[in-house]
Order: structure tokens, then C-alpha cells, then sequence
């Protein structure tokens, strides 16, 4: 089964019309889109958007034996024109199935939003699953049968692609591609590094796929180490690699602070942004979560996991510290690079970059600078991937 992305744009398009945005001003060229619409073997088209006729020769083909023309979510603005000779498009209600001359089948799948996801399934037998900007797929078995490919909006609902995954509907080999692309996130370098996080690929406008066709998209990084300093975006840098995966045990080192409204605050705004899936302990024992089989960890952070072993071994005091404060802090960091190394689950991991910045004015400040340091240097080591997030750009390191 051939597919053909006329377009792989948000509804708006990228660029949209009149925005001064740098992520429109960078969409140029193959970064700029049109709004999503599939051809499929020349015979059924998802989705009509203005300049389909044109959009298909300038990829080589004519709309002219298309047999079905589906829509699959709310248009706004006014009535799109079609080309004359096409069949009047229409919607497949939920759950039925429309078999076409061509030899394609066609189910609709409900949605969680309005609109209408569509499974085709090709005359070679070969099948894709196409949801529209915004959906997430309501009416799949559990567990379902793995797609060959899957497109959808993987950056703005990759809870979407999670749920897919956890019934099974996403697999090893099915190539995800991102489609309904819009100007919240930068074209060219940084849209590709978002979607590869997520395991998932994107194509300019015009590009013809073939469905079943193996294609590499390269896979997370089992341990991944995201550095930054505050407010730099390391945190969300860190949620972002994961949110397309279901399941996702996130590790707070930093616990709760009776009476500090504004830590409080900063937990629950934490909180609200994580997927509704992930599952959340607080603990700074971090080597048996290391040690046992599961679900990729998040654990933010290190800095707080350090403050915690510090004061577990009265490090800030000169005295105990030059006792056996040293030995007993650095055993405890050399135990967790050590889990780091030897775990088999997908682990992603936030620290504060903090010695770029002001020498600390006491000696307990400058003990936790450096030992705080040495635990990224150790714990980085470890690591596939090593990012540092400056003013919310990731910019890596390694890997």
C-alpha cells in the first residue's frame, strides 16, 4: 500500500498565514507544510484540504481515480472547494467498516475529541492507522494487533502515542510518523530530535511512503542524564523524552516541606503537566528502583538526592566531614553510579548544572558545589545521552 502525504501541516498550515513567530519564520522549504491530507494508492483521499489537485501533481500524481474521500475532523472557515470529479466527501461513522472497489477496507475509530480516526487496511494486507490534530484513538481492543503505521500528532497529544503503545497497537516495527505539525516547535533540527525522542519520524509535504516498509527511527537512550541550571527547562527537556511512553514511574527525591507554600507550588505545577498515566514515589533510594525490572524512570533530581545523602552523613559539618562524613558520602555516590551502570530499565535523570555560577560564600555551599559536580561527572559517565538545557534550549553532550 502506497501512501502519499499531500500534506503533513496543522490545520493552519506552517507557516500560518500572518505570524510573525521565529518557528513560521524558520518554515521554509521542506519545513513548510500544508495542512494534513493522505492519498492512498491513488484511490482513497483522508482528509480534503485547499490545493489538493496541485499538491498531488507536484508529487506525481492525479487525483482522478480517487473512489472515496474522507474527512476526518471539524473544519473551520468556510467550505473547502474540491476539484470537480471527485466524489463528495463524507464521514464513516464510528466503529463501521467501508469496503472499497479498490480492495481497501476502511473502519472508522472512535475518538476521545471530535472527529473520526481511520484504520485502512490495504489490498496486500498491510495496515495504517490515521487520527486527526488533536485525537486519540477511543475504540481500539485491548490488546490490539500492532499497526504497520501509525500517523498522528505526536507532539501535541503523545499521551495518544503511549496509549497506542500500551494496547499494542504501536509495536517495534510500526513507523510512526508525525503529521498535523504546527509552529510550537522549531522546524528542521529540533523538530526531528523531539519526534526521535518519541520514537517517531516526520516527511516533507509530497513524500510517497510505503506502508509495511521498515524504517530505523533511532531509539531512546536507555540513560539519559539532563543537566541545566534553574528555570532552564531541564525538568520539562526530561518529561518530554518519555511522554509518548506509557507507564512511566516518576522518582522525586525532593519529598514535601510542611509549611513552604511556594515549594508546594512548585510541586503541583510538576504534577499537572505529567501524563495522567505515570505512576509518581517519593524517595531517595534510588538503587533499588535501579536494581529491579520495570517501567522507565524518571527521577528528578540529583541535586536533592545529594542534599539527602549529605545530610544523612552530617556532611555540612567541617568536623564530621574531615571524620568520616567524606568517606561515608562519597560510598554512597560511588553505590549509585553503580546501579546507574549495571540497570536494565530505561532511566532519565535531572540534575543542576551548578558550577558555572557564583562561588559559594561558606564551605558547606562549596562542599555541595563540588561534591554535586562530581556526582554529574560520575553519574554522566553512565550515561548514553548527556544534555544540558540552557534558557530551554537542549543542547547534548553526548550521545
Amino acid at each position: 500500500m502506497e501512501l502519499t502525504l499531500l500534506g503533513t501541516g496543522a490545520p493552519d498550515g506552517l507557516p500560518r498565514h500572518g505570524c510573525p513567530c521565529a518557528s513560521c519564520a524558520a518554515a521554509v522549504g521542506e519545513e513548510a507544510r500544508a495542512a494534513a491530507s493522505l492519498l492512498i494508492d491513488g484511490a482513497l483521499l483522508i482528509d480534503l484540504t485547499p490545493g489538493a489537485a496541485f499538491a498531488a501533481a507536484r508529487a506525481g500524481y492525479s487525483l482522478i481515480g480517487v473512489r472515496q474521500v474522507l474527512l476526518s475532523h471539524p473544519h473551520a472557515g468556510p467550505a473547502v472547494e474540491f476539484p470537480a470529479g471527485l466524489p463528495a466527501p463524507g464521514r464513516v461513522p464510528d466503529g463501521r467498516t467501508l469496503s472499497l472497489i479498490s480492495g481497501h477496507r476502511v473502519r472508522a475509530v472512535a475518538l476521545d475529541s471530535p472527529g473520526t480516526g481511520y484504520e485502512v487496511t490495504g489490498p496486500d494486507g498491510t495496515r495504517l492507522l490515521y487520527l486527526p490534530p488533536g485525537g486519540a484513538a477511543a475504540g481500539l481492543p485491548d490488546p490490539a494487533e500492532p499497526y504497520d503505521m501509525v500517523l498522528l500528532d505526536v507532539l501535541g497529544r503523545p499521551d495518544a502515542l503511549a496509549a497506542l503503545r500500551t494496547s499494542g497497537a504501536v509495536g517495534a516495527t510500526t513507523d510512526v510518523v508525525a503529521v498535523h505539525l504546527d509552529h510550537t516547535v522549531p522546524p528542521g533540527r529540533e523538530l526531528h530530535r523531539r519526534l526521535a525522542t518519541a520514537g517517531a519520524r516526520a516527511v516533507p509535504d509530497g513524500r510517497t511512503l510505503i506502508v509495511g516498509e521498515y524504517h530505523a527511527v533511532p531509539d531512546l537512550p536507555r540513560r539519559t542524564l539532563v543537566l541545566g541550571g534553574a528555570r532552564s527547562g531541564k525538568s520539562l527537556e526530561a518529561e518530554r523524552r518519555l511522554a509518548a511512553f506509557p507507564d512511566v514511574l516518576y522518582v522525586a527525591t525532593g519529598g514535601t516541606r510542611a509549611g513552604d507554600p511556594e515549594w508546594a507550588a512548585r510541586i503541583a505545577a510538576h504534577r499537572e503537566r505529567r501524563p495522567g498515566s505515570w505512576r509518581t514515589t517519593e524517595t531517595c533510594d534510588l538503587a533499588p528502583l535501579l536494581a529491579e525490572d520495570g517501567p522507565p524512570l524518571l527521577i528528578d533530581c540529583l541535586a536533592l538526592w545529594l542534599t539527602d545523602a549529605m545530610d544523612s552523613v552530617s556532611a555540612w559539618d567541617d568536623e564530621k566531614w574531615a571524620h568520616d562524613g567524606e568517606r561515608a558520602l562519597r560510598e554512597r555516590v560511588s553505590a549509585l553510579v553503580a546501579a546507574v551502570r549495571a540497570t536494565s530499565r530505561t532511566v532519565v535523570a535531572v540534575s543542576n548544572e551548578v558550577g558555572a555560577g557564583v562561588v559559594p560564600a561558606t564551605a558547606s555551599g562549596r562542599r555541595f558545589r563540588d561534591e554535586l559536580g562530581r556526582l554529574n561527572a560520575g553519574f554522566a559517565d553512565e550515561c548514553e545521552q548527556v544534555l544540558l538545557v540552557v534558557a530551554g534550549q537542549p543542547m547534548p553532550l553526548r550521545g
